[in-house]
C-alpha cells in the first residue's frame, strides 16, 4: 500500500499564512460596508409590525408565556427565543441589541459567500460577491430591508447549509438547514441545492444519514421544547387559509409585481452580467441556479409576496453574478460594483429620509394608551399593529396579538376572505374565554375601516356594545373603557 504524499511544511505555513492576511484585508472591508448598509435600522425604535410582534412576545415568554400555547404565532421558535435572550441581557426598552445582531448576521452571510466564490472562483471572485451581497441586500423597502426579522436571520443559515455542503460536511449543513427552518420555514428551500451537491459528490449513504440527522433532531428538540401539538399546529398544520389568496388576486399581483420591480431595480448590477452569461455559455453552477430557484419558491409559498420575503433571493443572486462574471470576456466586476453602489445609496437614502406614518400613529396610540391605563392592566388593542402593545408597555389581554389571527387580515388581504370564519381554527373560543378571564381595562379598536372592523365581527361587536363605552379617539383610532352598568352583563 503506497503512502500519502507528504505536504511540505513551507507549503503548509505558505497556505496559512495567505489565507489570514486574505481575510485580514477582507473582513474589516466587509464589516464596515455591513454597518454602512444597516446605519438606517438605528434610525427608528422599529420598522415594521413583524419587529412589534417579536418584541411583545419576548416580553410574554419572559413573564412564564409558554410559545405555542400561551403565546402563538404562525413561526417557529428561534427567532422569538433571540429576541428573549436579548432582552434578558439588555433589557426589553430598545431593539438596538437586536439591529447590532442583524449587523452580524449580514456580516456572516456575506463572509460565507465570499468563501464560497473564492473556493471556487479565486480571490478577486471572494472580494465581489461579499461587496455585491451586502450592497444589494437593502435593495427593498426600508421597512423590509432594515428591520430585524426573520428573513435577516434567514439568511446566514441558507449560506451556512451551501457553504458546509460544498465541503462535504453534511451533518453540520442539515443542522445549518434547520436552523434556517427554525427561524422560518421557508428557510427550509436551501435543502434543495444542499441535496444536490449531496449527489453530485457522490457521497454514500452515511452522508445522507448525517445529513438527515442534522435536518431533523434540531426541529424535533424544538417541538419537545415548546409544545409539540402546538408546534406542528402553528407553524404548518393552521395557516391553509393564510396560505389561499382567493378573491385578492389583484391585490397580491400588484404586491408581487412591485417588489419584484424593486429589487431588480437595486439589482441592476447584478443582473445583466447575469442575463448574458446565460445567453453566452451554458456553463455554469446548477446548485446555485437551484437555490435561487428554491427561494423563487419560498418567496412564493403562500401567495404574499411580502418584501422582506425577497431577502431570501439576495445570496444566490450575488453568487450567480460573480459566476457570471468569471466566463464574460472583458466584463470587469468593478462595473458591477459601481452600478450596485450607486443603487445602494439611493436606497439607504430612502431609508434615512422616508416619513414612517404608521409608526407615527403608533407612537400616538400608545402614549395614549400608556396614560388611560397603569402598568398591571391589561389591554386589547384591535389591529395589526402589536407593536402598540411594546411601545406602551402593556400586556395583551389574550394570545392574539392582532386582529389577523382572529380575521385572516394578517395575510394581506384586502377583504374577501377577511372574517371570522377565516380564523386561526378554534381562535374564537379561546379569544372569548380570555376576555373573560382577563378583561381589558381598554379596547382600542384600530381598524381604522379596515375589513377586520368590529361592526363587522359580530362576537366583537357585541362584547363592545355590553361592556364598554367610547372614551375618545386617536387619528381615527377609537378607545373604549370598561363601561359600569355593562360590567356584570353576559360575554360575546
Amino acid at each position: 500500500m503506497l503512502a500519502a504524499p507528504l505536504v511540505p511544511a513551507r507549503t503548509v505555513v505558505t497556505r496559512t499564512v495567505t489565507r489570514t492576511a486574505y481575510w485580514a484585508r477582507l473582513l474589516p472591508l466587509l464589516a464596515l460596508l455591513a454597518c454602512t448598509t444597516r446605519i438606517p435600522s438605528f434610525g427608528r425604535p422599529l420598522w415594521n409590525p413583524d419587529e412589534g410582534y417579536l418584541a411583545v412576545q419576548a416580553r410574554l415568554l419572559a413573564q412564564g408565556g409558554q410559545l405555542y400555547e400561551t403565546v402563538v404565532d404562525r413561526k417557529p421558535p428561534l427567532l422569538p427565543w433571540l429576541y428573549e435572550a436579548a432582552f434578558a441581557l439588555c433589557g426589553s426598552g430598545s431593539l438596538t441589541p437586536l439591529r447590532v445582531l442583524a449587523v452580524l448576521a449580514q456580516l456572516l452571510t456575506a463572509a460565507l459567500l465570499a468563501s464560497l466564490a473564492r473556493r471556487r472562483w479565486g480571490d478577486t471572485a471572494g472580494r465581489t460577491a461579499g461587496v455585491l451581497y451586502l450592497l444589494v441586500s437593502v435593495g427593498l423597502n426600508p421597512e423590509d430591508a432594515q428591520a430585524a426579522t426573520f428573513e435577516v436571520f434567514i439568511l446566514p443559515c441558507t449560506a451556512a447549509a451551501v457553504w458546509c455542503a460544498d465541503r462535504g460536511r453534511w451533518g453540520t449543513a442539515g443542522a445549518a438547514v434547520a436552523a434556517a427552518c427554525l427561524t422560518k420555514q421557508t428557510g427550509g428551500a436551501v435543502l434543495l441545492p444542499v441535496v444536490w451537491l449531496l449527489h453530485r459528490q457522490g457521497t454514500p449513504r452515511a452522508g445522507a444519514l448525517r445529513l438527515a440527522a442534522g435536518c431533523v433532531l434540531p426541529v424535533l428538540a424544538a417541538a419537545s421544547l415548546t409544545d409539540p401539538a402546538g408546534f406542528l399546529f402553528w407553524t404548518v398544520t393552521g395557516s391553509s387559509a393564510y396560505a389561499s389568496f382567493a378573491g385578492s388576486e389583484l391585490h397580491v399581483l400588484v404586491r408581487a409585481l412591485t417588489n419584484t420591480a424593486i429589487l431588480a431595480g437595486a439589482s441592476a448590477g447584478l443582473l445583466p452580467p447575469v442575463v448574458r452569461a446565460l445567453r453566452l455559455t451554458r456553463a455554469g453552477a446548477p446548485d446555485l441556479w437551484l437555490w435561487l430557484v428554491s427561494s423563487a419558491a419560498a418567496v412564493t409559498a403562500g401567495f404574499h409576496f411580502f418584501g422582506h420575503y425577497y431577502l431570501q433571493l439576495t445570496p444566490s443572486l450575488a453568487l450567480l453574478a460573480t459566476a457570471a462574471l468569471q466566463v464574460l470576456p472583458g466584463e470587469r466586476p468593478l462595473t458591477a460594483v459601481l452600478t450596485s453602489a450607486c443603487c445602494c445609496a439611493l436606497f439607504l437614502a430612502w431609508g434615512l429620509l422616508a416619513p414612517r406614518p404608521e409608526l407615527a400613529h403608533a407612537q400616538r396610540l400608545a402614549a395614549a394608551l400608556a396614560d388611560r391605563t397603569g402598568p398591571a392592566d391589561r389591554v386589547l388593542v384591535w389591529g395589526i399593529h402589536p407593536e402598540t402593545y411594546w411601545l406602551a408597555d402593556r400586556t395583551p389581554a389574550t394570545r392574539y396579538l392582532t386582529a389577523g389571527l382572529l380575521t385572516n387580515y394578517s395575510g394581506g388581504r384586502d377583504g374577501p376572505q377577511v372574517g371570522e370564519k377565516y380564523a386561526v381554527a378554534g381562535a374564537w373560543p379561546v379569544f372569548r374565554r380570555e376576555l373573560d378571564a382577563h378583561a381589558p381595562v381598554l379596547v382600542v379598536d384600530d381598524s381604522r375601516g379596515k375589513p377586520y372592523a368590529p361592526d363587522r365581527l359580530p362576537a366583537l361587536r357585541r362584547l363592545l356594545q355590553a361592556r364598554y363605552e367610547e372614551v375618545g379617539r386617536v387619528d381615527g383610532a377609537v378607545l373604549y373603557a370598561r363601561a359600569s352598568h355593562g360590567r356584570n352583563q353576559a360575554g360575546p
